[in-house]
């Protein structure tokens, strides 16, 4: 079997496109069962984020294509629509970016810790779809293993530079002092946490939290004394706002443009500063261009993130090396499967030359015969039974001076005490 990895990011497509080939959670566990039911596929794990849409695999042969069909015909495109824009990593090269991934080499922001939870959760839908098999279970728990390693062994976490972060800093060039500022977050992700976190620690005035359900906010708002509202009561708060951070997982817009215009008109036209860190976007595009509104998505903060990025990337060179030791741990176990159906063949065929020889021994010692001469005739044909076809293809090597396989043989059977063989 092939381990493949296929798959599009912010690198790769724009975000009107990454948009289009998102999978929600509610749809992701139907999704996994179709994957899985596609010809020659074994296994299946789908990740999908603001930043990158990935189909993890275990397929029959490396030229299987079926995955990347079924991936245009879920979203209903056309084939070879999304080629300009794909990846494929198959065999050691899927595993080598599946750990960058889990260690946030592959993110748009370097070392993010985000995409470590986002890979964890893609795991357990795919467990609980029952896509997800002895291949790709081992490198999803090898990729954990060693994105902690990374985090543990490198500096590559120490500066924040998330795109909670980034939004944040945005938000500081625009107005400078935050102290007079209201913040409306939309959502209650470990986004929205991060982006809280930030611009409590810069002083904001004050912040309104937005969800579906007050619990998940109610959280949020008691760590950082905030104000918690559900999402349907947006409306009446917008115009409060002079910064906007949205990231959920609605598969439409959240605010329409309409909204918006109400919301500046009550403003007198105060300047409202919006981030939609959403994929699918929270915010209507349309929104992006009235007056008295900066509306930046998730792409337009590529330039922000570099600003603390030296650090991280020294970092993420003693990282690649980790990365590039544990890929080549991995290979190792992937490899020695293929001798697992050998080793088993091997083992059956000693078992057998075994029993027959028990039973021949058995046979005579209820005749009569001396044991000590059945043990001794036991061991000798046992000994001549299990060397009798590695000796004939040895001969045959010999005479055919196919001298790999006898130095093979001679690893395989640890025969460093031999005599020389031109003896």
């Amino acid at each position: 079997m092939t381990l493949v990895a296929y798959g599009l990011n912010h690198a790769t497509a724009p975000i009107d496109l990454r948009e289009k080939v998102n999978f929600g959670n509610d749809i992701v566990p139907d999704a996994l069962h179709e994957l899985k039911n596609q010809s020659g596929i074994q296994e299946a794990a789908i990740l999908s984020t603001c930043n990158r849409t990935e189909i993890y695999c275990s397929l029959d042969q490396e030229d299987n294509t079926n995955p990347i069909h079924w991936l245009h015909d879920f979203h209903g495109m056309k084939q070879d629509q999304l080629k300009p824009f794909l990846y494929k990593h198959p065999n050691e090269n899927a595993v080598r970016h599946v750990l960058r991934v889990a260690s946030g080499l592959d993110s748009m922001v370097l070392g993010e810790p985000q995409v470590l939870g986002q890979l964890k959760s893609a795991y357990h839908s795919a467990v609980n779809a029952g896509s997800i098999g002895h291949q790709l279970n081992r490198l999803f728990q090898h990729s954990f293993h060693v994105a902690k390693e990374v985090r543990s062994n490198t500096a590559i976490g120490n500066h924040p530079v998330s795109v909670a972060y980034a939004a944040v800093r945005l938000a500081q060039q625009i107005f400078g002092d935050l102290s007079n500022q209201t913040a409306l977050l939309i959502g209650a992700g470990e986004t929205i946490e991060l982006a809280a976190k930030h611009l409590n620690d810069n002083g904001l005035s004050r912040m309104i939290i937005a969800n579906r359900t007050l619990e998940r906010s109610q959280r949020l708002a008691n760590e950082y004394s905030v104000y918690a509202i559900q999402i349907g009561d947006i409306p009446k708060h917008l115009a409060e706002a002079d910064i906007v951070i949205s990231s959920t997982a609605s598969p439409l817009p959240i605010l329409g443009k309409g909204a918006v215009e109400s919301a500046i008109k009550t403003r007198k036209h105060k300047p409202m500063f919006m981030v939609d860190i959403a994929v699918p976007r929270d915010i209507e595009v349309e929104v992006g261009n009235m007056d008295d509104v900066y509306l930046y998505s998730v792409d337009d903060l590529k330039d922000i993130v570099q600003e603390n990025m030296q650090s991280r990337q020294n970092a993420a060179k003693q990282a690649e090396k980790i990365i590039d030791t544990q890929a080549q741990e991995f290979m190792g176990w992937l490899h020695s499967l293929d001798a697992v159906s050998t080793i088993r063949a091997l083992r059956n065929q000693a078992e057998q030359i075994q029993e027959e020889a028990i039973r021949n021994g058995l046979s005579k010692l209820r005749n009569g015969a001396d044991p000590e001469t059945i043990l001794h005739e036991t061991a000798r044909t046992l000994t001549n039974k299990l060397i009798h076809s590695p000796s004939s293809q040895l001969r045959n090597a010999s005479a055919e001076n196919r001298e790999d396989l006898l130095q093979a043989a001679e690893e395989l059977y640890n025969l460093s005490d031999k005599p020389d063989r031109k003896q």
